[in-house]
């Protein structure tokens, strides 16, 4: 899978314009009331992006964004393509340092969310198809332990569940 077949996927995730006051990703602060309310497009959040205009955030700009600083921060194109969507989808979703981790917890590494040679190494002497499925486990234990999984966890819930069906 590349990068271009992967966005098309996380848009299928990743809609239209948002602005949820309960999602701390649409605040500018990252939390509840906390810096200004802009919402979240394409999956951009105000959280993550707060001098985007997330309101007028085009198509092509979301794209640059997710390709800089998700598939190449995380080194996507490097891992198993098997794995590579559930790794780049969980990077958009939870930030590039947490799917790191999940990576790393998955292989067998140190998981200090820097993803480096020995990451890299360690996932393809995994079965690709092992490490999606250690990735993902590592990815719903920790989304199950969120405090707002009670608001939002059937959505993560659905989306890692759409993720495998569709990409495997």
């Amino acid at each position: 899978m590349n990068f271009s077949e992967a966005f098309k996927l996380l848009l299928g995730h990743e809609g239209g314009y948002t602005n949820d006051p309960r999602d701390p990703g649409n605040w500018t602060g990252g939390k509840v009331n906390s810096g200004e309310l802009l919402g979240t497009k394409y999956g951009v959040a105000a959280s993550v992006y707060p001098k985007e205009d997330i309101k007028n955030l085009t198509l092509e700009r979301a794209q640059q964004i997710y390709k800089r600083d998700y598939w190449d921060a995380i080194r996507v194109n490097e891992l198993p393509s098997p794995a590579r969507f559930s790794i780049f989808d969980a990077a958009v979703n939870s930030g590039a340092v947490q799917a790191t981790k999940w990576l790393q917890r998955a292989v067998g590494t140190k998981d200090d969310g820097i993803i480096g040679p020995q990451t890299v190494a360690a996932a393809i002497a995994v079965d690709p198809y092992r490490l999606a499925s250690l990735f993902n486990g590592q990815r719903l234990k920790f989304i199950t332990e969120l405090k707002n999984f009670d608001v939002y966890g059937k959505g993560w819930v659905r989306r890692i569940a759409e993720n495998l069906i569709t990409v495997g």
